[in-house]
């Protein structure tokens, strides 16, 4: 007890501490804030990879919708349920 009252005394022991309290909890840019940014900044590059994979995905897709013409019917048959006059179209759902 006696040696932390002898450091308390100290006044670059006082001004460092205050100095430490005051940028981790009241500074506006605290501990907790640079903690979130990080956080958020991970969910970002995380989302950026996401998307960019879908980019590239989509770009494949459109290119094979350029140069084919099977393609496009498969396409529109899947996604518009387009139809040939003498066919029939039976939608099923699966549970």
């Amino acid at each position: 007890m006696a040696s932390f009252l002898k450091l308390a005394r100290n006044k670059y022991f006082v001004v460092l501490a205050f100095f430490l309290v005051w940028m981790l909890f009241f500074d506006p840019r605290d501990w907790a804030l640079i903690s979130a940014r990080k956080s958020k900044l991970n969910e970002l590059r995380e989302s950026e990879k996401r998307i960019t994979a879908e980019i590239e995905k989509t770009r494949a897709e459109l290119n094979s919708l350029k140069t084919s013409a099977a393609t496009i019917e498969k396409y529109a048959r899947e996604k518009y349920l387009m139809k040939k006059d003498n066919e029939d179209l039976y939608l099923i759902k699966s549970q």
